[in-house]
């Protein structure tokens, strides 16, 4: 009798697990990369509130359409986009006139087909001072 149980159990078991397993097969064959479809282009990531975060990311393939999710950080340079991903050379020595510094930018990847730029120049403002870096030291203290 106890055996009977045991088997019933198991067998039970086995039943649960190919169906969950069947159930994670067609949702792969449903849509999206894994798809029949190879073609696919995606658009850029749009976040869904202010210029960053979390966000959605279109896809097309033929009659087609996806939504993925997708995460634009929030330190992107708006022009060259968040799927363009760049090797910067060191920033250049500050230019008196313009009171600003320059680095130049060559294209490492385009994720999703982004249409990228090859090289980019991007510039920021001249520090006025040189910052000094201190730590404070954390932990137990008697003071």
């Amino acid at each position: 009798m106890q055996h009977r149980g045991f088997f019933l159990l198991a067998l039970l078991a086995l039943l649960a697990l190919t169906s969950a397993v069947a159930k994670k097969k067609d949702k792969v064959k449903k849509g999206g990369p894994g798809s029949e479809c190879a073609e696919w282009t995606w658009g850029p990531c749009t976040p869904s509130s202010k210029d960053c975060g979390v966000g959605f990311r279109e896809g097309t393939c033929g009659a087609q359409t996806q939504r993925i999710r997708c995460r634009v950080p929030c330190n992107w340079k708006k022009e060259f986009g968040a799927d363009c991903k760049y090797k910067f050379e060191s920033w250049g020595a500050c230019d008196g006139g313009t009171g600003t510094k320059a680095r130049q930018g060559t294209l490492k990847k385009a994720r999703y087909n982004a249409r990228c730029q090859e090289t980019i120049r991007v510039t920021k403002p001249c520090t006025s001072k040189t910052k000094a870096k201190t730590k404070a030291k954390k932990g137990k203290g008697k003071d």
